[in-house]
């Protein structure tokens, strides 16, 4: 609620958008990170996520603890390695001084369902690092159930908007080549249909669950309104900019011969079965349960081209 102190920890882009958005309504922010990153009316904290009396000290009466970190690589053996010690560092420090706990999270959990995932969704986890994150939310519900503390999950598809990792694909390697003419080498399909959460609905989703005032133990998905496959993206891009940019499939042999130079591109052809079929989130019941709602597509999607045109 607007007034109260809040810790978000990370400074990524999706951590300093709810920062901002905390601070524009007149909340107390604290910014955790390791580096001690600073923000415009954010009070900076240096403390490390997975350790448990770092955070629980940089809690000191705040009424949220926001999780927006993660491991800096995008390997199975990293998410492995640094996942289970935030969670529970997270568990001990909302748990210690009774703050709520809210967790950026995504939709690997729930594996191939063959069709929209919902709040409701089973989880099948079919890779390793959907099933570090398919544990975390377990221990976060189990704690919460037990009455230790309240805790809830904002999953969401894969970002997009200004500030965004240049690994995303819908980032810096998707738009700069398709704003300039060029040809974007992308994993999986272009033609599929495929969910993408904007930035600032992810912040917006994050803060309408920390401001939740029913029972807890929820996973919130994050509107991100009607899928778009990437052949649409940059045809709407070339026809907004003048551009003929055009997309391409990196084969799945290049990905994994990639991996063996480049750890992250391991990663990235262990999950590339989300862009091979329609990979759709349908977040209805976090609509109406939170009411928020997704940003028009179309403005999204121009603010976000338009950051990597300066």
């Amino acid at each position: 609620m607007a007034g109260e102190t809040q810790l978000v920890v990370g400074a990524g882009a999706v951590g300093r958008r709810v920062a901002e958005r905390l601070v524009e309504r007149g909340d107390h922010v604290r910014l955790a990170t390791r580096s001690g990153a600073e923000l415009p009316g954010a009070h900076p904290v240096t403390a490390d996520a997975a350790d448990a009396a770092e955070l629980t000290a940089a809690v000191d009466g705040a009424q949220t603890i926001f999780i927006c970190t993660g491991p800096r690589s995008y390997t199975t053996e990293e998410w492995e390695r640094a996942w289970p010690p935030v969670f529970r560092a997270a568990i001990a420090a909302a748990r210690d001084t009774r703050a709520r706990l809210v967790v950026t999270g995504n939709l690997y959990p729930y594996g191939p369902l063959g069709g929209p995932m919902t709040e409701e969704s089973p989880e099948h986890p079919a890779t390793g690092k959907g099933r570090v994150r398919h544990e975390g939310w377990a221990a976060l519900k189990a704690a919460t159930d037990a009455g230790e503390l309240r805790a809830a999950e904002v999953r969401a598809s894969d970002f997009f908007g200004p500030g965004v990792a240049i690994e995303s694909h819908l980032g810096e390697r998707f738009f700069v080549p398709v704003l300039k003419s060029r040809t974007a080498y992308i994993v999986g399909d272009p033609a599929v249909p495929h969910s993408w959460s904007y930035v600032d609905d992810i912040a917006a989703t994050l803060i309408a669950a920390a401001d939740w005032q029913g029972p807890w133990g929820h996973v919130w998905h994050v509107p991100s309104g009607r899928p778009h496959s990437r052949d649409e993206i940059a045809a709407t891009l070339n026809e907004w900019f003048g551009s003929h940019g055009r997309t391409r499939t990196m084969p799945q042999w290049a990905l994994q011969a990639a991996g063996l130079v480049r750890p992250q591109f391991r990663g990235i052809a262990e999950e590339s079965w989300q862009f091979r079929h329609p990979f759709i989130v349908d977040a209805s019941e976090t609509e109406r349960m939170l009411g928020v709602h997704a940003t028009d597509w179309g403005d999204a999607l121009r603010t976000t081209a338009e950051s990597y045109l300066r």
